[in-house]
Formats: structure tokens, C-alpha cells, sequence
């Protein structure tokens, strides 16, 4: 199944914390990025959110003890079975694509030079979906939507569902935040 057909809620819930995980579980959404955990609990959440029937993706760059290496992404994918991840680096994505995890690239958008490097970046590691930081930005969504081939995610910084609403009309998929009161909105 590809990203574009998991979404049915375009509200993501970014789950930064494990007293977060219970009000994500609880909530409308069906996708859960994965910011909090370690070595020794990060499966047990996984396992917790798939029980319910969310598809989760596990950020590798805030799962503390995680090495970026080929063998971590292969036990993730193996052992942990989680949807597929996110990451800030290219190599990961090429390393989790490999191991047959779906791939979020997530790249920070902070000037021009930033907005053309990532379109080169997304460009040579294909990922299944690139979530652009932050999501208050609909020139740039519509920029990127119209240049990559890949589903738009937006997020951070999102504080109202207007400015939901402004990314998804500008071209995103969908919208991550970890604002526990925008989860349960039916989009």
C-alpha cells in the first residue's frame, strides 16, 4: 500500500512523548510519527499503535541508541515492524527503502539554498513521502508539490486549522503536529 492511500485522517499525530501515545491511540487519526522512546521501548509503542490499527513511522534520528547504520535499519525493519520511518538523511532513506520500510524524508526549510538542496535530496533517495518543516509556508508547499513526484506532509509550527486547511489547499497530503487537540479534527 502506498502513503497516499494510508491517509484517511490528514491530521498526523506527532507523538513526542509517552504520555502522548494513550491520547494518539484514542484519537481520530491513522497515521502516528514516532518521536519519543529508546532502545528498549520503542517496539513495545510500536506494537501498542499498530494493536489499534494506526500505521506508525519511527523517527531514526530521536529514537535514543539508534545507530544509522545498515544493520540498525534492517533489525527496525525485521524486528520493530513498524510502517516505515523518517529521517533528516538521505542515506537512511536509501537504507530503509532497501529493507522495504516505507521512507518520510524530512527536510527543514530555512532559505532558498535549503529548498533547492532539498529538491536534490529528494530527488536521489526517492522517498515515499517528504515532510517539509515548517508547514506554515503554502508558497513553498505548492513549490515543492509541483517540483518532486513524491506526497507533501507539512509540518511544525501548525497552531490552527486554518493554517491546516492553507497547507493541505497549497498542495500538502496531510499535516503532522503534536497538538493533541487537533488529532480528533475530521479531515
Amino acid at each position: 500500500m502506498n502513503l497516499v492511500d494510508m491517509v484517511e485522517s490528514q491530521i498526523i499525530a506527532a507523538v513526542k512523548n509517552e504520555d502522548d501515545l494513550e491520547l494518539a491511540i484514542a484519537s481520530n487519526v491513522n497515521i502516528v510519527f514516532l518521536l519519543t522512546g529508546n532502545l528498549m521501548t520503542a517496539s513495545g509503542y510500536i506494537d501498542k499503535l499498530k494493536g489499534t490499527g494506526k500505521h506508525v513511522f519511527i523517527h531514526m534520528d530521536f529514537i535514543d541508541g539508534l545507530s544509522n547504520s545498515r544493520n540498525a535499519i534492517n533489525y527496525v525493519a525485521e524486528n520493530w515492524k513498524p510502517t516505515g520511518i523518517i529521517t533528516t538523511k538521505s542515506q537512511i532513506v536509501k537504507m530503509a527503502n532497501e529493507a522495504g520500510l516505507k521512507t518520510i524524508q524530512r527536510i527543514f526549510l530555512l532559505d532558498r539554498a535549503a529548498v533547492t538542496k532539498g529538491i536534490e535530496m529528494v530527488k536521489s533517495c526517492r522517498p515515499d513521502a517528504v515532510e517539509i518543516m515548517p508547514a506554515v509556508i503554502p508558497k513553498i508547499i505548492d513549490q515543492l508539490a509541483s517540483a518532486i513526484p513524491y506526497p507533501i506532509i507539512a509540518g511544525g509550527l501548525i497552531d490552527s486549522i486554518s493554517e491546516v486547511h492553507d497547507a493541505l489547499e497549497a498542495g500538502a497530503l496531510a499535516v503532522s503536529t503534536g497538538d493533541h487537540e487537533m488529532w480528533n479534527f475530521n479531515l
